[in-house]
Order: C-alpha cells, then structure tokens, then sequence
C-alpha cells in the first residue's frame, strides 16, 4: 500500500472521529445544513464530506461495507478495532481508485510543517521522543519483563 494512501487515512482520522462523535451512524445520510456549532461542524463537517465521497464512489458492496464499518465506529466510539476497520475500508476505496486519493488530498488542509531550534551544549531536541538523555554519565537501563 502506499504511503501517500497510508498518510491521507491518518490526516483524516480525526476528522472521522469527530463526524461520527457529532453525528453517529447517520454522518453518511445527514444533509449538511443541519444547525450544528460552528467549531463542531469544521471538524465533523469535514469528517463528513470526507466519508460521504467514499461512500459515492463505492459500489453497492462497498457501500455495505462502509455503511457497516460506520455503524460499528459510531455505537463503539473507544473500540480501537472499531476505528480500524473504518480506516481498512477508507483505505480500500483509495487503493481502487486513484482519483479518489487527488480528491481526499484536496479536502484535507495543509499539513503544518514543524520546525525545532536547538542550541547549547547537551540540548535536545525533537518532534517526537522515547527516551531522552542529555547528562554525565546517565545509564538507560530497558524495563524488565
């Protein structure tokens, strides 16, 4: 699978969650006029739109499919395996068509670049971290199992 389908589903996973917290099973049938607050309705708005081109361009087994994966995600919001299996069937319809991936990119803001200045002597610096250690003699030692 490539990484670009890969990086698109994990931009977009917040924006699902936050379609199916605000809107549950019904994401995939609800007319975007519906009075929603406007903090919700960016986020979910955008989880929503992003779900129901999906679910148009799908065929009537993929369609089942992700009505499904909805269904479930939405009654079981903190079931990770729930969560994934919304994510298979979002990466199933961007691996079929590639036209599909231009168009989900195009709905997804701009990824914000990061940018880390770090200077002094035993200054660390990073985006994201297991361990860290910046001292005279310091020993890491692995948890015991």
């Amino acid at each position: 699978m490539s990484t670009e389908i890969v990086d698109l589903v994990e931009q977009a996973t917040p924006y699902l969650s936050a379609a199916l917290t605000a809107y549950g099973a019904a994401v995939l049938s609800r007319a975007e006029d519906t009075a929603v607050s406007a903090a919700v309705e960016g986020t979910a708005g955008l989880g929503q739109r992003i779900l129901q081109l999906v679910w148009r361009r799908r065929d009537e087994e993929g369609r089942a499919a992700l009505e499904e994966a909805v269904q479930t995600a939405a009654e079981e919001p903190d079931d990770t395996d729930a969560a994934g299996a919304l994510r298979h069937q979002l990466k199933r319809a961007l691996r079929e068509e590639a036209e599909l991936v231009r168009e989900l990119a195009a709905l997804l803001p701009e990824q914000a670049s990061v940018t880390v200045n770090v200077s002094g002597t035993r200054a660390i610096g990073a985006q994201h971290i297991g361990i860290a250690a910046s001292g005279d003699n310091t020993t890491i030692h692995p948890p015991q199992q």
